[in-house]
C-alpha cells in the first residue's frame, strides 16, 4: 500500500507542479532523460544479476508479441470501421499495443507481488517489450508516417539504448560478485524511478482535448487496459499454468497502462501527438483503478 500511495502523490504532485508554473515546460524531458539514463540502467544492473533463467521465461517474455499482435489487429479493424488517418492508427499502435512495463509496471509489481518478481519485470520490460518497440514497433512508425528505417537504423536504436546495454551489462556479469556497497548505490539509484516517472506523467497531463479525441481515445485505453490483457490471459490460459507466480507477473504486466516510450516514438514520426499524450495522461492514472482490479482477478483464478 506504502508504494501504491507514493504513486499517486507522485502523480499528483506532477499535476500541480504543472499548474503552479514554477518548473519549465520541457522538465518532463528532463525527468525522462534521467530516468532513461541513470534509474532504469541501475534497477536493470541491480536485479537483473540475480535473475535465475529457465524454461519458464519463455512465455512472459513472448507476452509483448502477443499483445502488440493483437493489438495490431484491433487498431487496422478500428481503422476501417471508422476512417481513422493512418497517423492516428499508428499513435494507437505504439501505446495500446504496449504496456508500460517499466516505469509504472515495475513499481506496480513491487507493490502488489513483492520485490522479489521485480527483476522478472525488468526482464519482461526489456528482453519483451523494448524489443518489439524497437524492431516491428519502428517499422509500423516508420510505415504509417511514410518513412524509411533502415535495420542498420533499427540495430542502432536497440544498442544504443541506455537500459538495454544494462541488460546485457547484468547478463555479463552475473558471475561476478560485486562489492556491496555497488549494490547498494544501484539500487538508491533505481528507487529514483518510480516517483520521477509519475512526477513526468502527471505534469504531462491536458485534459482539456479528450472531448474531441474521445473515440480513438477510448477505443485505444479499451483495448490496452481490458480486451489486451484478456487475450493475452486467454492464449496463456491455453497452454500455460497461470498459477505459476511468472504467469500471472506476465499478464498483469499487459495489463498496465500505454508506453511511455512508444508514445516518444510515435511523437517523433509526427504519428498523431495529441493522441499519444492522452493515451499516456488518461491511461496512466486511469489503470491506477483497473491495474488492481486485474491483480484482483489472477489471485481468484
Amino acid at each position: 500500500m506504502q508504494n501504491f500511495v507514493l504513486l499517486l502523490v507522485c502523480f499528483a504532485l506532477g499535476v500541480l507542479l504543472r499548474r503552479s508554473g514554477r518548473l519549465p515546460e520541457a522538465t518532463p524531458a528532463a525527468l525522462n532523460g534521467f530516468i532513461v539514463h541513470v534509474s532504469l540502467p541501475a534497477l536493470t544492473l541491480h536485479h537483473l544479476r540475480h535473475l535465475e533463467f529457465d524454461a519458464s521465461l519463455a512465455a512472459p517474455l513472448a507476452m509483448a508479441w502477443l499483445l502488440f499482435a493483437a493489438g495490431v489487429a484491433f487498431f487496422f479493424a478500428a481503422q476501417r470501421l471508422w476512417r481513422w488517418p493512418a497517423a492516428t492508427t499508428g499513435a494507437l499502435i505504439l501505446t495500446g499495443a504496449l504496456g508500460n512495463t517499466s516505469f509504472v509496471g515495475v513499481p506496480m509489481i513491487e507493490c502488489f507481488f513483492g520485490r522479489e518478481h521485480v527483476a522478472l519485470g525488468i526482464l519482461i520490460d526489456q528482453l519483451g517489450t523494448y524489443v518489439v518497440l524497437s524492431t516491428v514497433g519502428l517499422l509500423v512508425a516508420a510505415t504509417l508516417s511514410s518513412g524509411e528505417l533502415s535495420a542498420r537504423a533499427v540495430a542502432h536504436r536497440i544498442f544504443t539504448f541506455p537500459p538495454f546495454l544494462a541488460v546485457l551489462a547484468a547478463l555479463a556479469l552475473a558471475p561476478v560478485a560485486l562489492p556491496q556497497w555497488i549494490d547498494a548505490v544501484l539500487l538508491r539509484l533505481g528507487d529514483t524511478l518510480a516517483p520521477l516517472a509519475l512526477l513526468s506523467v502527471g505534469f504531462q497531463l491536458r485534459f482539456a482535448a479528450v472531448r474531441e479525441r474521445w473515440q480513438p481515445l477510448a477505443a485505444g485505453l479499451g483495448f490496452k487496459l481490458v480486451a489486451g490483457p484478456l487475450a493475452v490471459l486467454a492464449v496463456f490460459a491455453a497452454f500455460a499454468d497461470l498459477d505459476s507466480p511468472a504467469m500471472q507477473v506476465a499478464v498483469f504486466e499487459a495489463a498496465m497502462a500505454p508506453m511511455i516510450g512508444g508514445a516518444i516514438v510515435a511523437a517523433q514520426h509526427k504519428l498523431d501527438p495529441e493522441l499519444t499524450t492522452l493515451m499516456v495522461g488518461i491511461g496512466i492514472p486511469l489503470s491506477f483503478l483497473t491495474v488492481p482490479a486485474w491483480w484482483f482477478a489472477l489471485a481468484v483464478l
